[in-house]
């Protein structure tokens, strides 16, 4: 099995904030979508999207939500067409080839 490799993004970010698990809950092998694989190996809480009609996703990846600052993306990786980035406190975002895309906290 191979899992996805995640590309650094920020200047601060290490392999090592991407914590012992994220980067295996995805297996390339797996012809599911991201978001089920996550379900099934996240064991703390399954991929659990929310705030979906309160975010906005900029062409360069910048997460919005109301009252919040702006977030960058700290790291990305692709599963097959599906675009995975991580940000600050854990946040992760499933991208979709339409640009529609689903986040969820993954702490």
């Amino acid at each position: 099995m191979s899992n996805p490799i995640w590309t650094l993004l920020h200047p601060l970010m290490t392999y090592e904030h991407l914590g012992p698990y994220l980067p295996y809950f995805l297996v390339n092998e797996d012809e599911r979508p991201a978001a089920q694989q996550f379900n099934e190996r996240y064991k703390f809480g399954g991929w659990r999207p929310f705030g979906q009609d309160k975010f906005t996703l900029t062409e360069t990846h910048i997460l919005k939500y109301p009252g919040d600052p702006a977030h960058q993306p700290m790291a990305v990786t692709h599963l097959r067409d599906e675009v995975i980035l991580l940000y600050n406190s854990d946040v992760v975002v499933i991208k979709q080839p339409d640009g529609s895309f689903e986040v969820c906290r993954m702490d």
